[in-house]
C-alpha cells in the first residue's frame, strides 16, 4: 500500500520535496525507522543537500535548511558515493564510526542505513533511515527501501527533467521574444527603405523628365542650328537620361509592388508578337552578337496578361544576355504547351556559378558587386523581372554554368488569374 501511495504522489506531485517528504512519512514507520532524510547532489560540486526529512529533534529544524553531506564521508556520502547500501546495526558497536557515536548519542539513534538514489547513468544523492534501536534488517525491509529509494531516484531524474525543460521553454520564450522584436524592426526597416526609394524616385524623376525635355528642344534646334559635335553630345545626354529614368523607374515599381499597389492590365495578344517587340525595344546588343528570335510559324493561342510587364520582364532578360555574351549568339525562344507560354533567353556568354545563382534574383544583387567589377547594373532587373512574372502567376528560372552561357526561362499562363498578395512576398 505504501508503495503503491508513493507511485501515485510519484505521477501526480509537481514538487519533487512533496513526493520524498510523502514517502519518508509513509515508509519509516513501516521499517521502524525514528527519523529519516533524503540528500541531493547540489549541482556540481561535491556537496548534497537536504532535500526532505522526516520526524527530526525539534532542535534541529531551524538548522536543517543548511545541512550539507559531502560525498564519500559518512554513511549517506558513502552511499552516494559508492553507489550500494550502507547498514549500520550499532553505530555504537563499530569502532570506525567513534566520530558518529557522539552525533548518534546526541540525536537519539542507534543503527541506519543509506541507500543511493541513482539512475543508469548517475548518481542524485541518498536516502537514509535513521533507528533509535540496534537491529538488523530483514530481506523483506531491504527491499522494500531499496523500491523506495528507485522511486525517489525516478522522482529526483524527473525533477531534474522537468527543471531543464522549463530552463528551455524560458530560453525559447526569451528567443522567440527576441526574434520577434527583430522580425518586427527588420519590417520597419524594410518599409522605412521601400518609403525613402519611393520618395527619392518620384523627387529625381521629376527633375530628369525636364532635364530630358531640354535636350528634346535642344535636338529640335529651337534655339538655333547646332553641329555634328553638339548633336553628338545631346545624343549621349539623351540615352545617358534615358538609362537613368529606366532605372527610376524600375525601382518605382519594385517598391508599389512590393507593397501591393501594382495594377494588372490585361489585354488579349499573340504571344509571338510579345517576343519580337521586346526584342525590338531592346538595345545594347554587341556588334560580335547575333540575336536569333525563334517562334513558332504556325498561329498559336492567344494570351491575356499584361503585355507591357511581360514586355518588360522579356527585355530585361534579352539585356542581361547581351552584357554577358560580348561575341557569341543570344537566342529568344517561344514554346506554347499545357496552356502556359515558355520563353526562353538563351546566351553563350560567361555564365553563371551555382553558388551565385540564387543571388541574382534578389534585389542590388550581382554575382561581383565589387567596386571594380567588370560588368555594371544596379541588380535590379532580374529581381524585378522574377516579381512582375510572379505578379502574372509564372516565374523565371536559371539553367547555368561558369563557361556554359546561361539559359533564363519565363514560364507564364496563357489566361492570367489574379494571385493573393502573399505570394509576392
Amino acid at each position: 500500500m505504501a508503495i503503491r501511495e508513493i507511485v501515485h504522489a510519484f505521477l501526480t506531485a509537481d514538487r519533487p520535496e512533496e513526493v520524498f517528504r510523502f514517502a519518508l512519512e509513509r515508509v519509516s514507520p513501516v521499517v521502524g525507522a525514528t527519523f529519516a532524510s533524503v540528500y541531493l547532489v547540489d549541482g556540481a560540486s561535491e556537496l548534497m543537500r537536504l532535500a526532505a526529512a522526516y520526524n527530526w529533534p525539534k532542535r534541529y529544524e531551524p538548522w536543517l535548511g543548511e545541512m550539507r553531506v559531502r560525498l564519500g564521508f559518512g554513511p549517506s556520502g558513502e552511499a552516494a558515493s559508492e553507489r550500494r547500501a550502507i547498514e549500520v546495526p550499532d553505530v555504537f558497536a563499530d569502532p570506525s564510526l567513534e566520530d558518529w557515536q557522539e552525533v548518534a548519542n546526541e540525536l537519539g539513534f542507534r543503527a541506519l542505513v543509506a541507500l543511493p538514489l541513482q539512475t543508469s547513468s548517475r548518481v542524485l544523492g541518498a536516502v537514509t533511515f535513521y533507528f533509535a534501536d540496534a537491529r538488523g534488517f530483514s530481506t523483506e525491509r531491504r527491499g522494500l527501501l531499496r523500491i523506495v529509494a528507485a522511486q525517489m531516484a525516478a522522482t529526483a531524474e524527473k525533477a531534474a527533467l522537468i527543471d531543464d525543460l522549463r530552463r528551455a521553454n524560458a530560453a525559447l520564450t526569451e528567443s522567440k521574444a527576441e526574434l520577434e522584436q527583430q522580425y518586427l524592426a527588420v519590417l520597419e526597416a524594410r518599409r522605412v527603405k521601400d518609403e525613402f526609394l519611393t520618395n527619392v524616385t518620384h523627387e529625381l524623376r521629376t527633375p530628369l523628365t525636364a532635364v530630358m525635355g531640354y535636350i528634346s528642344l535642344l535636338q529640335e534646334e529651337f534655339s538655333g542650328p547646332l553641329t555634328d559635335h553638339q548633336r553628338n553630345d545631346l545624343s549621349l545626354a539623351r540615352d545617358a537620361s534615358d538609362r537613368l529614368l529606366a532605372l527610376i523607374d524600375n525601382l518605382l515599381e519594385m517598391t508599389t509592388l512590393k507593397r501591393g499597389g501594382t495594377d494588372v492590365q490585361v489585354e488579349t495578344f499573340d504571344p509571338r508578337d510579345l517576343l519580337r517587340e521586346a526584342a525590338t525595344a531592346t538595345k545594347g546588343r554587341p556588334d560580335s552578337t547575333e540575336l536569333r528570335i525563334e517562334v513558332p510559324p504556325d498561329p498559336v493561342r492567344y494570351m491575356r496578361s499584361d503585355r507591357r510587364k511581360l514586355t518588360k520582364v522579356l527585355s530585361s532578360l534579352i539585356s542581361n544576355a547581351y552584357k554577358f555574351t560580348a561575341r557569341g549568339v543570344v537566342t529568344a525562344s517561344l514554346e506554347v504547351a499545357n496552356g502556359r507560354a515558355l520563353y526562353r533567353v538563351q546566351d553563350t556568354g560567361i555564365g553563371v556559378p551555382l553558388a551565385s545563382q540564387r543571388l541574382i534574383f534578389e534585389e542590388f544583387r550581382q554575382v561581383d558587386g565589387s567596386l571594380t567589377r567588370r560588368y555594371g547594373g544596379t541588380g535590379l532587373g532580374l529581381a524585378l523581372s522574377r516579381q512582375l512574372a510572379r505578379l502574372l502567376g509564372g516565374d523565371i528560372e536559371l539553367v547555368s554554368g561558369p563557361g556554359e552561357g546561361a539559359t533564363f526561362t519565363l514560364e507564364i499562363p496563357l489566361e492570367y488569374q489574379p494571385l493573393d498578395p502573399a505570394v509576392l512576398a
